[in-house]
Formats: C-alpha cells, sequence, structure tokens
C-alpha cells in the first residue's frame, strides 16, 4: 500500500485554506473601515467639544476656522486629523459664529450630509453640529 496524499485531497485542503484566508482578508479590511470610521467620529465629538468650551468662554463660535481652538487659549491640543491619510482634513463652517457644522467621511456609509456640499470634495457622509444635532 502506498503512502501519501493523492491529487484531489490536496486540491481540496488548498481551496479550503484559500476560501478561509480570503473570506479572513475581506473581514479584516471592514474592521479595518469600521475602526477609522470610529475614530473620526470621535475626532468630530472632540472637536465639538473643544467649540462648546469656546463659545462659552467667548459667546460665539469661532469664525475663521478650528485653528483658534489650539492657541493662544487651549481647548484642544491639536486639531485631529484623518486616520487614514494626515492630509485630509475634518471641514468646519461657522459662518455666523452662532451656529456650526463639523463634516467628514466616512468610509462605511453612502448617504451624503447636504451641510457641507460646497466645501466637502469627497462628499461628506457625517455632520454633525451643537450639542451632536445635524
Amino acid at each position: 500500500m502506498k503512502k501519501g496524499f493523492t491529487l484531489v485531497e490536496i486540491l481540496v485542503v488548498v481551496t479550503i485554506i484559500v476560501l478561509m484566508t480570503s473570506a479572513a482578508i475581506v473581514t479584516y479590511t471592514v474592521f479595518l473601515k469600521q475602526s477609522r470610521d470610529a475614530k473620526r467620529k470621535a475626532d468630530l465629538s472632540q472637536l465639538s467639544a473643544a467649540l462648546e468650551m469656546y463659545r462659552s468662554n467667548n459667546d460665539t463660535y469661532p469664525t475663521t476656522g478650528l485653528s483658534q481652538l489650539t492657541a493662544p487659549t487651549i481647548y484642544i491640543q491639536s486639531v485631529p486629523t484623518d486616520p487614514k491619510n494626515p492630509t485630509y482634513i475634518y471641514y468646519y463652517n461657522s459662518s455666523t459664529g452662532s451656529d456650526y457644522t463639523l463634516a467628514t467621511h466616512l468610509e462605511s456609509v453612502a448617504t451624503t450630509c447636504q451641510s457641507l456640499t460646497t466645501q466637502c470634495t469627497s462628499n461628506c457622509t457625517y455632520c454633525l453640529g451643537p450639542y451632536g444635532q445635524k
């Protein structure tokens, strides 16, 4: 009697390994997208809290951008950047100083938020306003 594996047995095992590996890779990339989206939402919540502190001290939201949150009085150590590409920024709009909109693009969401369509070149899919509204 010969010892060893037949070609069919080897092909079945290799096929099973390839299918399991591809399923693991797909699942891993989905988890990566979800974790980056969670980081983006947490960043916007952190920026929102800093904006509320700024408003409580100045009776208005900053109208020129988020850089007013970092100096000369510090409400946040640094303005966070996108976890996937640090050159991407979080969009901010407050033309009147009485309201604001923070926005970003989430990887796992397809709907577009309409608040900052002129600024969001990447079609913002998540917007946040005062006290978590919008």
